[in-house]
């Protein structure tokens, strides 16, 4: 059996729950869509590979070749969505539905819609002599933790010359991205009587101080670097989330603040953590507290390829678009270390991405296919 039309796969990946979350009473298994995407591609003379995720049971990313030899070019997306609310959707999240021109559906722009696409460019090739292979790769996990590409990395697979990640770009050619860590910063005091202070060590006095030191440190950032290639020029940290103590009349002797870090790229992640918790850690100190901070996930790093690679200047002839940058994280570190060209290029637009009503604009799909075939026409075959 081959591949069915694209909308009909497309409606099968939506109506396949695939939610990956930290919270593990949201997490799902993503098989279902890795499975029916082996089947596909298949069916079309792929060689495929399921890739079981390490201490991840229900999770696996799937390799899918087409062709032999060196070089190449990767399609690459993820399989999972975020978590949803569907009292705030006007349809079945679940279940495609196609209204004023666009298809709604949990993941239809982020990112399952891309699959559909890359598969129907690909069924043009299917009995064609390629000169290098086609590979299309479904990941798991990149909405929560980037397992599903660490897990690549760890097999050192896949192998090509160029790669593309169909985020949703709005059909431009992304070559960077800001980095992305979120920090956990737990205090930890003494408690007692309110109206004796000397009785405890307020955590919550001492988050103070320490949330003064972050701004302090965010302008540091701001004012060391700076690339006026990003919308937002400068890193950016986000003081997102404080959980702290228990009643108002007793010492507070915890307090927990969550921040978002995003770095330019050229910035190294791990040394500005470290900077940071030399700072934070004598702010705690002055209050007799003590002080862990750690990441929530594993940070994602900053992407960068040069704007004038060969993978880059093809996409903005094909899409008549010109390169840019965005600020949300992506899996392009992760290719990009494998020794690929990497390029993020979708039909989406991430407005539509992480909300209710999430839909893809059926006017961008014809489009994204003819890119895409004539991308692998010029990379596997010419």
């Amino acid at each position: 059996m081959s591949a069915p039309k694209l909308t009909e796969m497309l409606r099968a990946l939506v109506a396949a729950p695939s939610v990956s979350c930290t919270s593990s009473a949201l997490d799902q298994s993503n098989l279902t869509v890795i499975n029916e995407l082996g089947t596909w591609l298949e069916s079309l003379g792929f060689t495929t590979t399921v890739q079981p995720l390490a201490d991840r049971p229900g999770k696996a990313n799937l390799i899918a070749t087409l062709g032999r030899g060196s070089g190449g070019l990767v399609l690459a997306g993820h399989t999972d969505t975020v978590p949803f609310d569907e009292t705030h959707w006007t349809q079945n999240p679940f279940a495609l539905t196609e209204r004023d021109g666009r298809l709604y559906g949990l993941g239809a722009c982020d990112m399952k819609g891309f699959f559909p696409i890359a598969i129907e460019a690909a069924r043009q090739f299917a009995s064609a002599n390629l000169t290098a292979p086609l590979t299309i790769v479904a990941t798991s996990d990149e909405e929560s933790s980037m397992a599903g590409a660490r897990q690549l990395i760890a097999a050192d697979i896949p192998k090509a010359r160029y790669a593309i990640i169909g985020e949703p770009t709005d059909f431009r050619p992304i070559y960077a991205h800001k980095g992305f860590m979120m920090l956990s910063i737990s205090l930890q005091g003494a408690s007692g009587h309110s109206s004796d202070p000397e009785l405890g060590r307020n955590a919550l006095d001492a988050m103070h101080c320490v949330m003064g030191e972050l701004l302090a440190f965010r302008a540091q950032l701001a004012a060391l670097h700076h690339n006026p290639g990003f919308h937002v020029a400068v890193p950016t940290l986000n003081l997102g989330c404080l959980t702290a103590g228990d009643n108002p009349n007793r010492i507070c002797d915890h307090a927990n603040l969550q921040i978002d870090l995003r770095l330019l790229p050229g910035m190294d992640t791990q040394a500005t953590i470290a900077a940071l918790e030399v700072r934070l850690a004598r702010s705690a100190e002055a209050h007799g507290t003590e002080i862990r901070m750690s990441t929530v996930s594993p940070p994602v790093p900053p992407f960068a390829t040069p704007s004038d690679g060969k993978l880059v200047r093809a996409l903005e002839r094909l899409s008549g678009n010109t390169a840019g940058t965005v600020a949300f994280s992506t899996e392009g570190p992760f290719l990009q270390e494998l020794g690929m060209e990497t390029v993020i290029f979708g039909p989406g637009c991430i407005d539509q991405a992480h909300q209710p009503d999430e839909y893809l604009a059926i006017e961008r799909i014809v489009p994204a296919v003819d890119v895409l075939t004539r991308l692998i026409a010029e990379v596997c075959i010419n």
